[in-house]
């Protein structure tokens, strides 16, 4: 699911933030122009303050400004990934099995592209997903989005 641009990214901020004490849960860069995000989720094990977010934007605008990865305009935000936590890499998938997820795929297939169900697990780099009591099978790669349905 880590698209080819944003595992550059990860990469890339990775050190920094485990570094600062913090699990980069992903990155995503969305949109174009002067409405573009470059959003990175973090957490640690007692959760995220804004403090927290505060502290590795100031690290990570550094080294963007040094390394300069993205040529355009964008706005930096860091996050904590919150109750519907993005799901980004097969290790994500795995430590969530039986729980809900709502999840995107880039095209459609067998003619749908938006799922709901309940994480199955994982077998090799495919996400197995109960869905309405069927279980089917959505390559890892194929995922665009998906962020688990939090309990409440």
């Amino acid at each position: 699911m880590i698209r080819q641009s944003n595992l550059h990214l990860r990469q890339l901020f990775e050190p920094v933030v485990s570094m600062l004490g913090y699990e980069l849960v992903g990155v995503e860069y969305l949109g174009k122009g002067r409405n573009a995000v470059l959003r990175i989720y973090i957490d640690k094990e007692d959760g995220i303050t804004l403090d927290d977010c505060a502290r590795v934007s100031r690290q990570v605008s550094g080294l963007l400004d040094v390394e300069d990865p993205i040529k355009e305009p964008y706005n930096l935000e860091v996050s904590s990934p919150g109750l519907d936590r993005p799901l980004f890499t097969k290790e994500h998938f795995d430590s969530h099995k039986g729980q809900w997820v709502q999840l995107r795929l880039d095209k459609p297939l067998e003619g749908r592209r938006n799922f709901k169900g309940i994480i199955q697990g994982m077998r090799d780099k495919e996400v197995l997903l109960q869905v309405d009591g069927t279980q089917i099978v959505l390559p890892l790669n194929t995922i665009e989005k998906a962020r688990l349905i939090p309990k409440l």
